[in-house]
This record gives structure tokens, C-alpha cells and sequence, in this order.
């Protein structure tokens, strides 16, 4: 797949309507700090198009990117950032949950996970609430270039133990420094529109 335009399509809050359009829909989910902005930037060679910020937490929202007029790739706010309040994190719990709950034009699922680190008790959940309710997980490793290329495999194994992944579930690993596992991820997302 070959990224020709991508632009800001529509920001949605708790008690906004989501899009009536009817483009096929990749949704990105992950930790917060998980690397997501700067992996869409990434994604869609743009520099700023997902705000990045040193700190995290910072989407609160959920955004629609339109892609070459022919699908969305819609940001999903970061999970378990323990500086926000219990009720601010229930609060993007649920317009999360109503998104991948209620959206026909869901087509996949993109769970970013820090591949430095085991998967978190939200990634667990996130992972198997997705799995639950019938969509495909793909599992992208992000910050690859944070660990020794000699770490790796250990990582992706660690990864997909904790998880409990099956073989026929891909996991990506992806540095949005370099762009490497870009095409791959690119490729896999192709096959869903």
C-alpha cells in the first residue's frame, strides 16, 4: 500500500457522534507513552500530523485520519496513564469501548506495545476484550530501535507469552525512528480494506 494523502478528518469526544461515513476503518490502540502518535506520523510519512508530546496521555480524544480517501485510520486515547484520575481513565474506557463496540466499518485492530517491557495488565485486557469481540488483534512491538538487536526475539517471546498469542495472530515489530517493520505493517493493514 503506498500512503499518497492523509489528513485530519474529524476529533471525537465522549458525547460527539461518531462519523456517518461509511470508509473502512483501522482503529490504533495502546498504552499511553506506547509510542502512537509518532507510529501514525510514521505510518503515513507525515511529521506532525498525530501531536506528539514528551508527555503522556495527551489524546484524549478519538481522531479520524482519512488516508488516501479510501479508508480511516482512527487514533484511540492511550490506556493506563496513572496521572489521570480514575474517573477521567473510566471516562475514556467507555467512549473506547463504544467505539470498537459499535462501529461496522471496524475492520482491524492495531495493539501497540512497548517491546522493551512484558505487557502491562491493560494490555492483557485490552487484548483479550478485542479478541473476545471478534476482531483481529495485530500486534505491533513498538520502540524497536530502544533494545539490542540480540534482545529482540527474547522480547517478541516475552510478548507473545504474556499475551497468550496464537501463532496465526502477526506481531510487528516497528521503530517510528527508522521506519523499519513500516512496510510490513503496511502490508498487513492492506489485506483488511
Amino acid at each position: 500500500m503506498k500512503i499518497k494523502t492523509s489528513e485530519l478528518s474529524g476529533v471525537y469526544g465522549p458525547t460527539s457522534k461518531f462519523p456517518t461515513e461509511t470508509l473502512p476503518e483501522i482503529a490504533f490502540a495502546g498504552r499511553s507513552n506506547v509510542g502512537k502518535s509518532s507510529l501514525i506520523n510514521s505510518l503515513l510519512n507525515r511529521k506532525n500530523l498525530a501531536r506528539t508530546s514528551s508527555s503522556p496521555g495527551k489524546t484524549v480524544t478519538i481522531n479520524f485520519y482519512n488516508v488516501n480517501e479510501e479508508f480511516f485510520l482512527v487514533d484511540l486515547p492511550g490506556y493506563g496513564y496513572a496521572k489521570t484520575s480514575l474517573a477521567e481513565r473510566a471516562k475514556w474506557g467507555k467512549m473506547i469501548e463504544k467505539y470498537l463496540g459499535t462501529r461496522d466499518s471496524l475492520k482491524a485492530l492495531v495493539l501497540l506495545i512497548d517491546i522493551r517491557h512484558a505487557p502491562t495488565k491493560d494490555d492483557v485486557m485490552m487484548f483479550n476484550w478485542v479478541v473476545e469481540n471478534g476482531l483481529t488483534p495485530i500486534i505491533v512491538a513498538t520502540k524497536l530501535d530502544k533494545i539490542k538487536r540480540s534482545q529482540k526475539d527474547k522480547q517478541l517471546k516475552l510478548l507473545r507469552d504474556t499475551l497468550g498469542i496464537k501463532n496465526d495472530i502477526k506481531i510487528v515489530p516497528y521503530s517510528s525512528e527508522t521506519k523499519q517493520g513500516r512496510e510490513e505493517l503496511l502490508d498487513i493493514l492492506s489485506l483488511f480494506l
